[in-house]
């Protein structure tokens, strides 16, 4: 479990700013489920998405994130993972490969994560932002997550990594506005068996 309590350049726990809305969120409460819950609410509901809401930024570690105040879900889940591990909770990093426009290629990586909750083990969450047709929420031990992956090529990937994968990371910081980043967003090859 230690890597998944790390603080790292990307999931920057340790930073002042960091720690500080991390204790915010965990104020009056030593029930590690109900710190989970608000600190998923929290970025879902006060952190915007990048693309919907047109931001321009493009922002990467946690600090960054906090700081600019939105992200795109792969950034989001950085913060929410930095919030999780400063409140010593155990936290890693989902993916989903999603088509772009629902009907197949292009695809991209869909960005979440999970959470140890001690009385039931990892448990997935996605802060990504609800909207008129999301509606992701905190109900363990049903997942409720913003997509669910269906159409050809789509995949949910069953690996939970203590570190975000590293195209999500390069895609991030090789782009400085959220224009060039959507018409770059990160994939993977999803092996399928004969």
């Amino acid at each position: 479990m230690k890597g998944f309590l790390e603080s790292t350049d990307v999931i920057d726990w340790r930073h002042q700013d960091v720690l500080a809305r991390a204790q915010i969120l965990r104020q009056g409460s030593s029930d590690p489920v109900e710190t989970a819950r608000r600190s998923f609410e929290w970025v879902r509901d006060e952190i915007k998405h990048s693309a919907d809401y047109c931001l321009t930024p493009v922002t990467c570690s946690a600090s960054e994130v906090l700081r600019h105040g939105s992200g795109y879900c792969y950034a989001k889940s950085h913060l929410l993972a930095a919030l999780l591990r400063a409140n010593g909770l155990p936290a890693g990093f989902c993916y989903q490969r999603l088509s772009l426009d629902g009907g197949g290629g292009p695809y991209c990586l869909h960005g979440l994560n999970a959470v140890w909750l001690p009385a039931m083990g990892w448990y997935r969450i996605d802060s990504r932002g609800n909207r008129g047709d999301i509606n992701a929420q905190f109900t363990p031990p049903v997942e409720q997550l913003a997509f669910s992956p269906n159409a050809a090529g789509e995949a949910d990937l069953p690996e939970i990594w203590a570190d975000p994968l590293p195209v999500v990371v390069n895609a991030l910081r090789a782009h400085v506005t959220t224009d060039t980043l959507s018409r770059n967003l990160p994939d993977v090859e999803i092996l399928t068996r004969p």
